[in-house]
């Protein structure tokens, strides 16, 4: 009886559905259906149990039994006393918000749930959103189709998001607070549309101390209630986080830089990455950290999985914070591999310390110190930083003709140019390495005036002592205009097709019964497109690149005039990285193969995901010099791979990749030996060609790569096939088990003409090629890679000569000529080596 007396007395002030709680800010109590009321608290105490944080014990007690009996102002009873905030949405949806008796208090670096209750008097089912001009990014300036490629456009400039539109201060100094609203299951990412629900705030802070915060929800753009009503300022209690010393040691016990990432217990990565600055950057889940350095954490359950590049073991341990103790994380690491053993030292020849996933603001960039960081932590031993367009004039006070002093006898950081944002960049991106002068002559030091071809940049490179060469190699293929390019050169009578007969000057990607689908003698332009289509996946392929302003373009023309060291592989499609620098080999131009990441334009996981190894010789070293590294680099004493391949020993006949040509009297059989090891555990990446690229080319996405159990994060175990290339064909393989341990090849190769051979496992790792001469006789393996070559500078100049500055065109155009006639005489060696030929 006293209960029914209650209700009604409640039903009756409310006189619309509002009454008051005793004793703090208004929080109305509505009289609503107690079954669907019941159920969304019923999610939520499983909700706050599964993060960690339930309700006090007497309360649940109490809370339970009211949900049991669908006792909807019961369960607001209870409730309410938990509330931060009450959101209220009027019948023009409109909404406003109020401060309810739950204390506002945080710990450091801990995400805090708490209670909100939502009025919603216009049953709205959308979605409700908070804001606040002290949350959101600390960032600004990021490329928002950088973070788009990567997928994780969630991280992009706070100036668009997280901010309220009334606030008068708005400095990304101030986004001190992270807030948001739990919608994982149970809970629901909209409202429900019932009058009466309970949603979850998270809030974190990243100091500590009192801190104050304003709050604002809405339900869609126009939504806020006038006067400001829609937020409401809050002054949090953060409590200190407890600091957790680090203690790292390398496998050999030596103090070390380790990647760490750091998840509570509900999988929440952290520091927060919008919350983030250098030294830690906000577009990668973990950190680094040198040994005997401290992170500060909440006090709870955390996960740290370490490891220190792909060389190295994964590890994952459980931690608990304790407040009441000193708390230290050790971390002992472990490789699986280690090429400097064998005379192998690790780089990356293309990083970025501005630009691309970078912020622009609060400085442009990051510094040396925080490269290095990276560079350390990936397990490099080089790690190049390139300056290029995109913060420049910053940037390009890092220079210096040796190391970056923050370097260490066994990791070395040095500071180059790549030529992209400026000057040549329309015609192939340039990377220039061991440079001693950073300012080419007439520039005054400023991305002004640059060559507009990147042959005279790569001459002047060179005359300094530099290794030159292109990044992000992978000339992208479009079909249509393939075919276009085909029938503008060979359709004669102009019947928009191909006949058999106007065929025979063509270079065909295949042969011309196998295109002619519809056999009628022809090959119209639908065909010549699928064919394209087809043999874009094969290598290698003769399908001509597009020249439309990706990729290696020029590569063509600086190899045959003598200035380009090296190809660049492991961060774009193998398949067109590949397959240019085989055409180029096949010509006899000695273009060396060299292994990228472009961090973090076009990977910003981590630094090293492509890799080129330099052999240094196996004696043991204390330290490393920069010089002697490039030099191996250009020789192509070296693989690449993506750090979970290697070729740790490779020879033909005892020679060794850059140190010189086996020399042959006559056709023989050659001995390829090696030592192949692969980790028993493989990340599914676009970096490791375990997964498609933007273009979706299968050969980044091929299952049949790579044979092995496969999860959502690895591919592990099972086997991989080794096989000997010669002249871009395979000639030979062997398969050996991807289980971590090193493994012999030992396969006989027939060689009848002078070529070049090398070994690979598709798409992780490729040698750089050993030449065999037989005869005396240079490297001329393929009419048709030499046609290939040729054909592909017209088509640039064609293409792209008008980037070219008027007042360097006529350099260029005999530059470009003299390229052509190089391949063409080259083809025609190859056809007279082989007609010589004497094949058994």
């Amino acid at each position: 009886m006293v209960i029914q007396i209650r209700r009604l007395l409640v039903a009756v002030l409310l006189l619309g559905s509002l009454t008051f709680q005793k004793g703090f800010a208004e929080i109305p109590v509505l009289s609503v259906d107690g079954q669907p009321l019941a159920a969304n608290v019923a999610r939520l105490i499983e909700c706050r149990e599964a993060i960690g944080d339930p309700f006090p014990e007497a309360l649940l007690n109490e809370l339970k039994k009211a949900v049991e009996s669908r006792d909807s102002l019961r369960i607001q009873e209870l409730l309410d006393s938990e509330v931060l905030l009450a959101v209220h949405l009027n019948p023009e949806y409109r909404v406003k918000v109020t401060r309810g008796p739950k204390k506002a208090v945080l710990t450091q670096h801990g995400y805090q749930p708490f209670l909100v209750k939502v009025i919603n008097e216009s049953t709205l089912t959308e979605r409700l959103r908070v804001s606040s001009p002290q949350s959101g990014n600390v960032y600004s300036g990021v490329s928002p189709f950088i973070l788009q490629r990567q997928q994780q456009e969630h991280l992009g400039d706070s100036d668009s998001q997280e901010t309220s539109p009334t606030s008068s201060n708005d400095s990304a100094s101030e986004r001190i607070f992270q807030f948001e609203l739990f919608d994982d299951p149970p809970l629901t990412d909209r409202l429900s549309g019932l009058e009466v629900e309970y949603v979850l705030l998270l809030a974190y802070c990243s100091e500590e101390g009192k801190r104050e915060a304003t709050l604002a929800f809405d339900v869609g753009q126009g939504t806020q209630d006038l006067g400001f009503r829609g937020e409401i300022p809050i002054l949090f209690e953060c409590q200190p986080a407890v600091p957790v010393r680090l203690s790292i040691h390398d496998e050999d016990g030596t103090p070390t830089t380790a990647r760490l990432m750091i998840r509570d217990a509900k999988g929440r990565v952290l520091p927060p990455q919008p919350k983030r600055l250098a030294p830690d950057f906000f577009f990668q889940e973990q950190i680094y950290r040198h040994d005997g350095e401290s992170i500060r954490l909440a006090p709870g359950e955390y996960s740290i999985i370490s490891s220190r590049g792909p060389e190295y073991v994964v590890q994952k341990q459980q931690v608990t914070i304790d407040p009441q103790q000193e708390n230290t994380v050790e971390v002992h690491l472990q490789r699986w591999v280690n090429p400097m053993e064998f005379g192998f030292y690790s780089g990356d020849h293309h990083i970025h310390g501005a630009g691309c996933s970078h912020y622009q603001d609060p400085t442009q960039g990051v510094s040396p110190v925080d490269m290095f960081r990276q560079v350390k932590g990936e397990g490099l031993n080089v790690g190049c930083v390139l300056t290029w367009g995109p913060c420049f004039d910053f940037q390009r006070r890092y220079f210096s003709p040796q190391a970056d002093l923050v370097s260490e006898p066994m990791t070395l950081l040095k500071y180059d140019l790549e030529i992209s944002g400026f000057g040549s960049a329309a015609l192939g991106h340039v990377c220039l390495l061991n440079l001693s002068d950073q300012v080419y002559p007439g520039t005054n030091g400023t991305t002004d005036g640059w060559p507009t071809w990147t042959v005279p940049v790569m001459r002047w490179a060179k005359d300094q002592g530099g290794v030159t060469g292109y990044p992000h190699s992978d000339m992208r293929i479009d079909e249509e205009k393939y075919a276009d390019w085909i029938l503008r050169r060979h359709d004669k009578n102009g019947d928009k097709e191909v006949s058999i007969d106007e065929s025979e000057a063509a270079l065909l990607p295949d042969k011309f019964g196998l295109i002619d689908e519809d056999a009628t003698g022809t090959l119209s332009r639908a065909e010549i497109v699928r064919v394209a289509d087809r043999a874009a996946n094969t290598l290698p392929n003769l399908v001509l690149p597009s020249m439309n302003g990706s990729g290696a373009m020029e590569i063509f023309v600086s190899a045959s005039e003598g200035v380009c060291d090296f190809t660049s592989a492991m961060d774009t499609g193998r398949i067109g990285e590949w397959n240019t620098w085989y055409h180029l080999l096949n010509c006899g131009l000695p273009i060396k193969l060299s292994g990228e990441t472009d961090f973090p334009c076009m990977s910003s996981r981590r630094v090293g995901q492509g890799r080129v190894y330099v052999n240094l010789g196996e004696e043991e070293r204390q330290q490393i010099q920069f010089s002697d590294w490039c030099e191996g680099l250009a020789a192509g004493r070296s693989y690449v791979s993506d750090g979970y391949a290697h070729a740790l020993k490779f020879e033909v006949s005892g020679v060794e990749p850059g140190t010189g040509a086996l020399l042959l009297k006559g056709p023989s059989v050659v001995l390829v030996e090696g030592l192949v090891s692969f980790a028993p555990e493989t990340p599914v990446a676009v970096a490791y060609g375990t997964q498609p690229n933007s273009d979706g080319r299968r050969e980044v996405g091929d299952t049949r790569i790579l044979h092995g159990t496969r999860s959502n994060q690895t591919i592990q175990g099972g086997d991989r096939r080794v096989e000997v290339v010669r002249n871009g064909e395979v000639v030979a393989s062997q398969v050996v088990p991807a289980d971590g341990k090193p493994h012999r090849i030992a396969l006989s190769v027939n060689v009848y003409q002078s070529s070049w051979i090398a070994l690979r496992h598709f798409p992780q790792l490729h040698t750089n090629p050993v030449d065999v001469i037989v005869s005396n006789e240079p490297i001329r393996s393929s009419e048709e890679s030499a046609e290939w070559c040729a054909q592909s500078v017209e088509l640039l100049w064609a293409s792209r000569s008008h980037v070219i500055a008027e007042n360097e065109r006529e350099e260029a155009r005999a530059a470009y000529d003299r390229a052509i006639e190089t391949y063409r005489a080259r083809r025609i060696e190859a056809k007279r080596i082989r007609e010589s030929l004497v094949i058994p």
